[in-house]
């Protein structure tokens, strides 16, 4: 198993003890972090995957090198959906709890 997946999976067991309802689930055959059946974080491609919303400031936490996910050859990126590279690890699991934060908000 890489490192950013082993550490993907560690911050997914953090949010599962941490938040009920929190599960380790999938997305695009990718491991992912649902909550009530949602994923709000995913690992892809060396990087995690966060839902944080559309205009989320991520310059705000020092990380300048991102991309919003593109999972469609012929539609745009989804502006809701980041993703950051483990040059960013230090940032991952405070930006797991911030879209859990904002999807718990969104769907109560």
């Amino acid at each position: 198993m890489e490192k950013e997946e082993s550490l993907f999976l560690s911050i997914g067991d953090k949010l599962i003890k941490r938040h009920n309802g929190v599960v380790h689930g999938k997305m695009m055959s990718s491991p992912g972090l649902k909550y009530k059946n949602k994923v709000f974080a995913f690992y892809y491609n060396q990087e995690m995957t966060f839902r944080l919303g559309k205009g989320f400031d991520l310059r705000s936490f020092g990380i300048n090198k991102y991309s919003l996910l593109s999972p469609f050859k012929n539609k745009p990126p989804l502006a809701a959906w980041f993703n950051v590279p483990y040059e960013y690890q230090g940032q991952w699991e405070e930006l797991a709890e911030i879209a859990l934060e904002k999807l718990k908000s969104e769907i109560g």
